[in-house]
């Protein structure tokens, strides 16, 4: 019996926070069954370390990641996406590169944790807050499958 794999690309504008934190749900929620990628539109070329400490609070491996523009999943030798998922208002409304294959598309807003202010733990709060905003919606999008995206 041959497993597939659902492959998704989460996008934002920066890929320092939300995009990143979903590709790491995605890959630890998915069990191998989903592998997930993060890019944005106009990365800001580092992961927020805020992200990294929820991250590796939460026990995930954070070596590896990184911010990364879109271009990197249009091009033919990229991995080809089943589904894309938007999780920042700003690149939803953005003209996206044309994705090989023509996967499935998905909006699910977040707040940008990285505008956050106030105190650093006031900031690492905010971090945790969205991980668990991402971490519910990722759940349920694993629990209903690629096929269901749009009723997460």
């Amino acid at each position: 019996m041959t497993r597939t794999v659902t492959n998704v690309l989460v996008l934002c504008t920066g890929n320092s926070a939300r995009s990143v934190l979903a590709e790491v749900l995605i890959n630890a929620l998915g069990e191998g069954r989903w592998r997930a990628f993060s890019a944005g539109s106009h990365p800001t070329g580092a992961v927020n370390p805020l992200t990294l400490a929820v991250l590796a609070e939460k026990g995930h491996a954070v070596e590896g990641l990184r911010s990364k523009s879109w271009d990197e999943f249009a091009l033919p030798s990229a991995p080809k996406m089943d589904l894309v998922i938007t999780v920042c208002d700003a690149a939803a409304g953005e003209m996206c590169p044309i994705w090989p294959g023509h996967p499935a598309k998905l909006h699910v807003g977040f707040p940008d944790p990285a505008a956050a202010t106030g105190s650093e733990a006031e900031r690492l709060d905010r971090f945790r807050d969205v991980y668990g905003q991402i971490e519910a919606k990722v759940r349920r999008l694993i629990a209903l499958g690629a096929d269901r995206a749009g009723e997460v």
